[in-house]
């Protein structure tokens, strides 16, 4: 790594230097940037995914860990206790609100990027993969090592590893080889004392929590060992569109009653976009229903399938590809035909966009006519791009309590919204997050309820926060703390808060593992 902190001329800088250097095993100054060094500021925004994040009046962290030895993280995290500083860790900035590398207070970043190493253990279709890796890394490895093995893991190839995985992790094999954290079998954690510690160490309980608990709530997760799942050498893709005029609307419905009852090889995903059409002079718009497939085997197999099951979207075979499963990989990221794997050990595509996302869980089919006025409402606002993601299959048989994420039998899939927007300013942040909020307001009589689920991987601060998120007027541990925590723990968690709650008492008491939306401690164990 190029050369961070040589010296700290600044008093309070000198301090936290030297209580780093006094608790790491292993030197350490090289891994820190302060803001007057020149490297400062690249990687601080090289891992910000969402560029409402990357303005002048972001608050910034007084120093950046860049850890590349687990003493690193130890010494880091001992040195916030000692100083009252907040800790945030970043994996792959992914976050989609930011909570892993923005804070109200003053905070340090522990940025794991350094500590991105994959091992593959082919004999026992097996891995250890280190939180700062990021998804394609992973993906490369594996295709690297084997031809018939994969992982059930997400289609954004910049992700990291460490959120992705503690915060349950969905993909398009969730249906034939459940989540991500449905494949965890060990993982190395540094908890609020720097003690380094594995599974059998911690504990099945603290193992339970950070599968799907979010790992920031719980310590900082060094690594895990996942298993890796089998796929055939030949897999199908399709990317079949239908707009309005085409009669997506009754091929949208007929999705909805089917799609988690498919064979568990197949792997439908819906994306509803408002698209412009041009009629004389004046441009109107329709919706354009894009369904993307994975199928794990050969395209003659797939058209037996679908022409048994969902004739109505008309898939031919001239509208499949068949490939390899890390060629699935890449189209699904949208890379061009042909692209070369290594575009997978990209980590750093510069962020294009404002974004803010949402979520929801979809347990009854929306009726055709409650299908046309979401149109209608997705035509006047323009904006909002939803996706659907089928359930059934593999999800269906896990039990909501195995893991913390709960979203499990029952739910016939998860709706992602999406609004970005390239204009800079207030204005135009607060009329596109109005956009959202209408939609998002729009769909409630359609969803879950009592609670109303979200998916934590989407985090949205707008199902609540522990603490005020503009001033930080409410500090870790205040009074509030559970009452607040429990409106977006129940959403994110469900039956799983009350569980995630105790596990947090017990092995973070002083709640030192704080963000605006953490799993907080039971009322009265907070000792500051």
């Amino acid at each position: 790594m190029a050369s961070p902190s040589s010296s700290a001329a600044d008093p309070a800088q000198h301090k936290y230097l030297q209580c780093l250097t006094n608790h790491s095993s292993t030197p350490i100054s090289q891994a820190i940037y302060f803001p007057t060094d020149p490297l400062y500021t690249s990687t601080l925004e090289s891992n910000i995914r969402n560029l409402v994040y990357a303005s002048d009046s972001t608050p910034r962290p007084l120093f950046i860990v860049a850890a590349t030895h687990v003493s690193h993280i130890q010494s880091t995290i001992l040195c916030c206790k000692a100083h009252g500083l907040q800790l945030r860790i970043r994996s792959g900035g992914h976050d989609f609100d930011g909570l892993s590398y923005v804070s109200p207070s003053p905070f340090v970043l522990l940025d794991l990027f350094n500590l991105r190493s994959v091992t593959i253990d082919v004999e026992s279709e097996t891995a250890w993969v280190n939180s700062g890796a990021t998804l394609g890394e992973l993906y490369h490895e594996i295709a690297g090592n084997s031809k018939i093995l994969g992982f059930p893991g997400g289609v954004c190839p910049t992700v990291g590893v460490g959120g992705f995985l503690s915060g349950g992790g969905y993909g398009n094999l969730m249906r034939k080889h459940g989540l991500s954290v449905d494949n965890v079998v060990d993982a190395i954690i540094v908890d609020s004392d720097g003690r380094v510690l594995d599974r059998e160490a911690m504990g099945e309980d603290l193992f339970w929590a950070i599968n799907g608990g979010g790992g920031a709530s719980f310590g900082v997760i060094v690594s895990w060992k996942i298993r890796l799942v089998p796929v055939p050498e030949t897999v199908t893709v399709f990317r079949v569109e239908r707009t309005l005029e085409q009669g997506a609307s009754d091929v949208v419905h007929k999705w909805q009653l089917i799609a988690d009852k498919l064979h568990e090889d197949l792997f439908i995903r819906v994306v509803l976009i408002p698209v412009p059409i041009t009629s004389g002079d004046e441009e109107k718009f329709t919706i354009k229903a894009k369904f993307n497939a994975l199928f794990l085997g050969k395209t003659e197999r797939l058209m037996g399938l679908m022409d048994h099951e969902f004739p109505e979207l008309g898939l031919s075979p001239a509208d499949c590809l068949e490939m390899s499963w890390i060629e699935s990989v890449l189209f699904w990221s949208n890379y061009p035909p042909e692209t070369s794997t290594e575009v997978l050990r990209d980590r750093h595509p510069k962020p294009e966009k404002f974004v803010k996302k949402k979520s929801d869980y979809v347990q009854e089919p929306i009726s055709k006519e409650g299908l046309e006025a979401m149109w209608d409402k997705m035509i006047q606002l323009r904006k909002p791009i939803l996706t659907f993601n089928p359930y059934g299959g593999r999800m269906g048989q896990i039990s909501e309590k195995d893991t913390p994420f709960p979203h499990r039998a029952g739910n016939l899939y998860k709706i992602q919204y999406s609004v970005t927007w390239k204009e800079e300013g207030t204005e135009a942040r607060q009329e596109n997050l109005g956009r959202m909020t209408s939609m998002y307001e729009f769909m409630t009589p359609f969803v879950s309820k009592s609670p109303r689920c979200s998916y934590l991987n989407y985090r949205d601060v707008d199902l609540g926060v522990n603490g005020d998120l503009d001033i930080g007027t409410v500090k870790r541990g205040s009074k509030n703390s559970y009452a607040e925590g429990k409106v977006y723990g129940d959403k994110y968690f469900d039956g799983n808060f009350e569980r995630l709650v105790k596990v947090k008492t017990a092995v973070d008491p002083n709640y030192f593992f704080w963000n605006e939306q953490s799993v907080p401690v039971l009322p009265g164990k907070v000792e500051l």
